[in-house]
């Protein structure tokens, strides 16, 4: 299940949400400090009008289909799916060079129930 956050003509993004409706990632966000919030929001509004290649936003493959929007020190995991919709799968502050294994398993196993597919 997912949230909706749509501005015409642009890229569609949704959070992904858990079969009792909560949305991680939107939690994770509105936790954040103003500053970190900030800047994952402007990363997402860039995208949003722009589209993955938004100067200035940065992104990663993490495997497969699997992918990370790099945001000051905010990781926001990700799948594109049908028509280019973006679904927002998980999110966690940047600990290290590479992606905690943790972080990219439950990325995983939320982007089999987005997809059905394994990244």
């Amino acid at each position: 299940m997912s949230c909706t956050i749509y501005y015409p003509g642009s890229v569609k993004i949704t959070f992904y949400r858990t079969a009792g409706g909560a949305s991680p990632v939107e939690k994770y966000l509105v936790d954040l400090d103003s500053k970190e919030r900030a800047a994952v929001a402007d990363a997402l509004k860039a995208i949003e009008i722009s589209g993955l290649r938004a100067a200035g936003v940065r992104t990663r493959q993490i495997k497969g289909k699997l992918w990370e929007i790099k945001a000051s020190q905010q990781r926001v995991f990700y799948v594109v799916v049908m028509g280019g919709e973006i679904v927002l799968l998980h999110a966690v502050k940047k600990e290290g060079q590479k992606a905690d294994r943790g972080d990219v398993e439950t990325a995983g196993l939320r982007f089999r129930e987005v997809t059905g597919k394994r990244p």
